[in-house]
């Protein structure tokens, strides 16, 4: 009967752990005191010592985990010299995987800790400073009023942008040497609008259009300059993303729809986009959810939204609290997008794997 090969050595990651763990109470006490020491405010003395309490009851836990790993790794030993190499490797695996939970529960409790104590440090000045909640409530009503007109840019923008990024990704694909002026002149708006920062764009037909004396787009209001900019700058993104999408259906695809007498523009439209713009739904979202924060671009030009609002109560509070506002809102507006933008694309790769 062949012998089995022994199990792997857990001894020195769970004393790794075991160590790492005994620096976390170590810095939780040191750092913790020192920045207790340094506060003036009695309530918040009081915060920062049961913020100690509760960091050292956290790390506690993670020692004892530390403790079980090289319980565990000492047990894998015994049964190493004893040849129980099944049970050797059964504890030693699980030495190993407590280990290096306490390594993730360990950087988890040192970065929370490090975060608040900074908010306590200089008296709370930070935490005054950005979320402020007396000035927070202030603000809110009119910064969420004020985020309509972001949520409306992003809406027409997203819009436009599916329609003129389809144009050009069929523009930039037109077949043959009749379709090559097409396709040069797809590729140059394409490169060039990806090449630009949106905030450029912003500031130029903000600025710049009412200048020309352009009949009807010259007398156009902030809103719609941003919609504009924001359109052009995303729809060179988005032709790309469908251009993917077009180039990812295999060739058979079209050779099949051709052959049974079906035009290029019919075989894009009843074969191949139909396909196409199912794959790219998920990058398609992304790349929504990055225009919809690109929307906080446009104050440059005086549009009246929510950053800009934020902007009034900072310059007149010389507190930046407002501004703390907007930024919560996009996160809550956001988050739940990109968490769907997950979900799809995990639910794509399961049907792909069957």
């Amino acid at each position: 009967m062949p012998r089995l090969s022994p199990a792997p050595r857990a001894v020195p990651l769970a004393s790794t752990a075991l160590g790492v763990s005994l620096v976390l109470l170590f810095t939780i006490a040191a750092l913790g005191g020192a920045v207790r020491n340094g506060i003036t405010d009695p309530d918040l003395k009081t915060v920062s010592l049961w913020l100690i309490v509760v960091a050292m009851a956290a790390g506690a836990l993670v020692l004892l985990m530390a403790c079980w790993s090289m319980t565990l790794a000492l047990r894998a030993s015994r049964q190493t010299r004893a040849d129980d190499v099944l049970a050797a490797r059964s504890s030693a695996a699980a030495s190993r995987q407590d280990a290096l939970i306490a390594f993730g529960f360990t950087l988890a409790v040192l970065a929370v800790f490090c975060f608040l104590q900074l908010l306590l440090q200089n008296d709370g000045k930070l935490q005054q400073t950005f979320l402020q909640w007396q000035l927070m409530r202030e603000s809110a009503v009119d910064v969420l009023q004020a985020f309509a007109v972001n949520v409306k840019l992003a809406l027409i923008s997203q819009i436009l942008v599916l329609v003129i990024g389809l144009v050009l990704a069929v523009a930039r694909m037109a077949p043959g040497k009749a379709g090559a002026p097409i396709r040069f002149m797809a590729v140059a708006y394409i490169d060039l609008m990806r090449a630009v920062p949106a905030i450029i764009v912003l500031y130029l037909i903000g600025f710049g259009l009412p200048l020309t004396n352009l009949p009807v787009l010259a007398s156009l209001s902030p809103d719609w300059f941003a919609i504009i900019a924001l359109t052009l700058t995303y729809s060179a993104y988005v032709a790309e993303i469908y251009r993917s999408g077009i180039a990812s259906i295999h060739p058979s695809q079209w050779s099949a729809s051709r052959s049974l007498g079906f035009s290029y523009i019919q075989t894009l439209r009843w074969f191949i986009l139909p396909q196409a713009i199912r794959l790219v739904v998920p990058p398609l979202l992304s790349a929504f959810i990055a225009l919809q924060k690109d929307t906080s671009l446009v104050n440059v030009i005086g549009t009246l939204d929510a950053f800009n609002q934020a902007k009034f109560y900072a310059s007149s509070s010389f507190n930046l609290s407002s501004v703390s506002v907007v930024a919560i809102v996009f996160v809550v507006l956001t988050i739940p997008q990109t968490r769907y933008v997950d979900w799809r694309l995990a639910r794509a790769n399961k049907r792909l794997r069957g």
